[in-house]
């Protein structure tokens, strides 16, 4: 039997690697670097490229996800790249605002263990269940997404309160999901102890 190397790898269930939802996950890591890059860039029409950029960013994160489960187009790529680009974006974000004085750097270090934190949680319990994205965690990315948009735009000085107002919301948010997801995991472990030791 022959084989075409120039065809498309397929991904379970025969859905295509490069499927919409994929290519604009992958779209997404590689605005990332493109976004520093504008960030650093002396000029103000840099700082609105970097702004329009990170909001299309986010964009495509919320449309990847309705292609997928719209389509059914869900892969294993796309379930590893999705929040290793959303963190990427975000993550990347915060460090830059830091590193231009813009945000404490003691926000972005809260924030970044977190995200790290339950990320590797995440990893750690998922053989023995995976914890579905509650409503605090998807608030968590709303919050984080449109505190970084305002201190991305070059708003006037008097304004930068708002920036920092809706940081602190998303400050909030993100320790309390974080955690309310350590919780969740040890009561679903403690769960299974208690089920295997009745047996």
């Amino acid at each position: 039997m022959s084989t075409d190397d120039s065809a498309p790898t397929p991904a379970q269930g025969g859905v295509p690697l490069w499927n919409i939802a994929n290519i604009l996950t992958a779209s997404r890591l590689v605005m990332v670097p493109l976004f520093v890059l504008f960030m650093f860039l002396d000029h103000p029409a840099w700082r609105f490229a970097a702004f329009a950029l990170f909001v299309g960013a986010a964009v495509t994160d919320r449309i990847d996800g309705e292609l997928a489960r719209r389509h059914n187009l869900v892969t294993d790529f796309g379930k590893v790249a999705d929040p290793i680009a959303d963190k990427a974006l975000t993550g990347a974000a915060l460090i830059v605002l830091s590193m231009l004085g813009e945000l404490w750097w003691w926000v972005t270090a809260a924030v970044l263990v977190r995200e790290l934190g339950v990320t590797v949680l995440r990893f750690a319990v998922i053989r023995h269940g995976v914890i579905p994205a509650s409503r605090g965690g998807k608030l968590k990315t709303v919050l984080q997404v449109v505190a970084i948009a305002i201190y991305l735009f070059p708003l006037p000085d008097p304004l930068h309160l708002l920036a920092h107002v809706a940081m602190g919301a998303a400050l909030a948010v993100t320790l309390w999901t974080g955690g309310d997801y350590v919780y969740q995991v040890l009561r679903t472990r403690g769960g299974r102890s208690r089920g295997t030791a009745s047996r």
